[in-house]
């Protein structure tokens, strides 16, 4: 699986995505500092709305293949810039989280404003339900499929 760095505000849902792919409980845990499971890096959501700690997140992406920028949709909310994706050197997917409280409106802006900070490809997915979580593990998973080709 690629390794990853999830980035996104506070309770928009890293921490499930990072609990759903390393196969762990999924439960509430507030994220007070980087943590490292196997190949995902979860960060907490201060790091993206305070805008001192930017450096911090770009530093600790250097060491990841891929950066997956977070929103819940069901918060109208938006931390990111546009083409805040061009300040990583690596590429840069969006994941809209929550989809199974939002509404199809709150997911359409969403992906607008994921695709706007120069997000591609987008997932929109539910970690508690499981939706659309099969496609971005299979994403996730591209990179060994390749290898091993």
């Amino acid at each position: 699986m690629k390794k990853i760095i999830l980035i996104g505000n506070v309770a928009c849902g890293k921490t499930t995505i990072c609990q759903y792919l390393n196969h762990m409980e999924i439960r509430y845990k507030k994220t007070q500092a980087l943590e490292v499971y196997n190949t995902t890096i979860d960060t907490p959501g201060e790091y993206l709305e305070n805008r001192g700690y930017l450096r911090s997140l770009m530093v600790t992406a250097t060491e990841t293949d891929q950066v997956v920028f977070v929103q819940d949709a069901s918060r109208d909310q938006f931390f990111f810039s546009p083409g805040q994706s061009s300040a990583f050197t690596l590429p840069v997917a969006g994941v809209v989280t929550k989809i199974d409280i939002a509404t199809p409106k709150q997911i359409a802006d969403a992906v607008e404003l994921l695709q706007l900070a120069g997000a591609d490809p987008i997932f929109k997915v539910s970690p508690m339900t499981g939706e659309g979580m099969e496609e971005l593990v299979a994403f996730l998973e591209e990179k060994e499929a390749a290898a091993e080709a």
